[in-house]
């Protein structure tokens, strides 16, 4: 990690904890701005983003943004990476400084049981009483003063989709670090007959010679500690459990065993006794802080709830939203992709006219152009996508859709909890897969994980947008209400979620056999969604898109073109092409003379010819017997097989493929395809064909990075490759039953 700090300035490290749906990222982004760098914390794939703050009266402070958790008590990954930072034991990462606990106003008893752990840890602590807005508006009056003086903390009330409080949250972060006090008093709020058990326990523990510390045991250093010790007494089969078995073994389960009954028999049920004892205690310090005034008005929150978390009004919602998500992305991004395809072909005409016909020229309007273009024009309606999930995720109504849908993820063997991941997938499956960290049950997790690619990401988008826009006609349904290619789009993206049944089910039935986990799950309140939030994550996307076919797409539209262009004899070609451009007497008016018509007729017949003997014809002409059961000719086969490394680069291929056979006309690719033609004159291209490819490109795991990150998730090369398999024979065969059964229909 690199620093533009002055030598003599020291970074301070300020973590940033909180529950889930307290504003705690809109926080991070307000005060760190666009001065944010991601990564991963050492040795997991959990994401972790550092701003640098710079804030007048401090040192320069580096502001990590820790994942979500209701507790320390870590069940999830995502938890045990949050719990390791703030207690110093996450490796190779500075220890913390600070701790600035984000708060929701509206769910203060709640959240005071992470606070109350916090200040268990004795580090210097702030507390920023978030949605204060949302409070105010409820008739909730929180008296920050008479908080903080109950708990002994700084108490800030802040509305950081508002950006009110950030300066008074500065401020006195600025004066934490400051202070000569480095550490603060830890707070007892568990019974002192808890603590000296545990007291006892670990003096135990540190005189056991399987505890010895060389200096080369983290093990024994994480659990010498007294929260750990107290975690590991608490927490059936949670972190610091599984830290113990690490370093004693067989032994270590019947010692835990024996200490856990002597716990229960000194104060009751352990987990009963430190629940009642934490609310307890956040009763207390809330007297005289929280009043309820006059509600201005019903209850948003609640008469919204009353239809969309409805089981037939909510389900019905839920569609009607999902369809006007696809409608949109069929005719808002009209207007920006004609002037895309527009720019395109300005710029390919410009490089053309400038350079005389040759190799390097090919090169650049063959290649490049027509490759990387053929995919940006997908960029507006891949950047609506985006923008609409992030609007229902930012205004709380996505984890309605997890409430709504946890009946019927029952149905195949999984929870609520797998809905969040999954709709992610829609996005992107990488962040999709990487989101079941917080499914704390591994069954049902890996089963989240193996389903997840299913569901259409935004890079099979394009394909679909592309055979829809050539093959489906734009008729109106229902009066014209509903548009044709917009209801084939979305059942496009149901094709992933309706296969996922029966494959979650089979995998619950075989593999991941067990029961179904609880769901539990908080539904924040409604708020207006942060328009710079959401701009962000489309930025983000878009660009991340952008690059990927700056980068990938990029090359392999160069090894197409080299494949598709060599080995041949391009002499004749160059010459017709030459003379075309060249010679005016070829032409009257603007009109093409009928030697003009038969040259190009000529050259059409040469490009064909050559690519069919090119490197590329060649390899494609081999795998036709594999893809003719599809409905597909030996280009679209080249395409799919080009494309397993990213989903999107077919359209690169084929913008590219029929650039170098001449089929391209003034509508492009759309209407290059359109009129591809087999020897026999019927047409390449049908509908059945077009739903082949669609559906093949829906089911089949064309994505590097996702069975990466499976590997990673998983720790195993198993899943991955039980993925790939499985995914890549669905598609194929899904893809033949779509082109047999269609050719009776159409």
């Amino acid at each position: 990690m690199t620093s533009s700090i002055d030598a003599g300035k020291k970074t301070a490290r300020v973590a940033l904890v909180g529950n889930p749906n307290t504003g705690k990222s809109t926080l991070f982004n307000a005060l760190a701005g666009l001065n944010v760098r991601t990564g991963n914390y050492p040795g997991v794939t959990i994401e972790k983003k550092v701003g640098r703050c710079f804030i007048p009266g401090a040192c320069c402070i580096d502001l990590v943004d820790l994942p979500g958790t209701y507790s320390l008590a870590p069940r999830s990954l995502d938890e045990l990476v949050a719990v390791e930072v703030l207690t110093d034991h996450a490796s190779n990462e500075p220890p913390v400084d600070l701790i600035v606990c984000v708060v929701n106003a509206l769910m203060l008893q709640r959240n005071l049981f992470l606070v109350s752990q916090l200040l268990e840890l004795g580090k210097p602590i702030i507390i920023v009483l978030n949605m204060m807005d949302s409070a105010r508006s409820r008739g909730v009056i929180v008296n920050a003063e008479n908080l903080s003086q109950a708990l002994g903390v700084p108490v800030i009330p802040a509305s950081a989709t508002k950006r009110e409080g950030l300066n008074e949250v500065r401020t006195e972060i600025a004066k934490a670090l400051n202070s000569d006090s480095k550490s603060m008093e830890p707070v007892s709020v568990l019974p002192d007959s808890f603590y000296q058990i545990t007291e006892s326990r670990r003096t135990e523990l540190n005189a056991s010679p399987l505890m010895t510390n060389d200096g080369d045991n983290p093990l024994a250093s994480y659990l010498s500690e007294k929260y750990f010790v107290e975690r590991m007494l608490l927490d059936r089969q949670g972190a610091a459990e599984t830290r113990l078995l690490q370093q004693l073994g067989a032994s270590g389960k019947e010692i835990l065993e024996r200490w856990r009954q002597e716990l229960d028999s000194s104060v009751g049920n352990a987990t009963e006794m430190e629940c009642n004892a934490r609310y307890d205690w956040a009763k207390t310090k809330l007297d005289g802080v929280l009043k309820r005034g006059v509600e201005t008005g019903h209850r948003l929150t609640d008469r919204l709830d009353s239809i969309l978390t409805h089981r037939l009004w909510g389900m019905l919602s839920f569609i009607l939203i999902m369809f006007f998500i696809f409608q949109s992305i069929y005719t808002v991004a009209s207007w920006p992709m004609d002037r895309i395809d527009e720019a395109t072909g300005f710029i390919s005409d410009t490089v053309a006219s400038g350079l005389d016909p040759g190799m390097f020229r090919s090169l650049l309007t063959d290649g490049v152009i027509a490759g990387v273009g053929g995919v940006l024009i997908f960029l507006p309606q891949i950047a609506l996508l985006f923008f609409f999930l992030a609007i229902l995720e930012d205004c709380g109504y996505m984890a309605r859709a997890s409430f709504l849908v946890d009946r019927l993820m029952a149905l195949f063997g999984l929870s609520g909890k797998s809905f969040l991941p999954m709709m992610s997938s829609f996005a992107c499956a990488v962040p999709g897969v990487m989101a079941t960290r917080v499914i704390e049950n591994r069954r049902d997790r890996f089963a989240t994980i193996m389903v997840a690619p299913l569901m259409s990401c935004s890079a099979r988008l394009p394909v679909y947008l592309l055979l829809i826009s050539a093959f489906i006609p734009a008729t109106g349904l229902f009066g014209g209400w509903i548009s044709l290619p917009a209801l084939v789009l979305m059942a496009m993206y149901a094709v992933g979620v309706v296969v996922a049944i029966p494959v979650s089910l089979i995998l619950k039935w075989t593999l991941l056999k067990g029961e179904t986990a609880p769901f539990v799950l908080e539904l924040p309140e409604y708020k207006m969604p942060a328009l710079r939030v959401v701009m962000t994550r489309v930025w983000e996307a878009s660009r991340a898109f952008v690059v990927r076919a700056g980068t990938m797409i990029f090359a392999a539209t160069i090894v197409i073109w080299f494949t598709g262009f060599w080995p041949g004899d391009h002499a004749r070609q160059y010459e017709i092409e030459n003379r075309l451009e060249t010679d005016e007497t070829l032409y009257v008016g603007d009109e093409p003379s009928q030697q003009a018509l038969e040259m190009e007729s000529e050259l059409k017949q040469i490009r064909t010819q050559l690519l069919e003997e090119s490197l590329l014809g060649k390899m494609g002409h081999s795998i036709e017997p594999i893809v003719k059961p599809l409905g597909w000719d030996w280009k679209i086969g080249v395409g799919a097989i080009a494309s397993f490394p990213a989903r999107e680069v077919i359209i690169a291929t084929l913008g590219t493929i029929y650039s170098l056979d001449g089929d391209a006309d003034e509508e492009g690719l759309i209407g290059a395809i359109r009129a591809s033609k087999y020897p026999d004159g019927t047409p390449v291209y049908t509908i059945p064909v077009a739903l082949s490819i669609m559906v093949f490109f829906a089911l089949c795991a064309q994505c590097v990075s996702t069975l990466l990150v499976i590997q990673r998730e998983t720790n195993s090369w198993r899943w991955p490759i039980l993925s790939f398999s499985y995914m890549t024979l669905l598609a194929y065969f899904a893809s033949m039953l779509t082109y047999q059964v269609g050719t009776k229909f159409f």
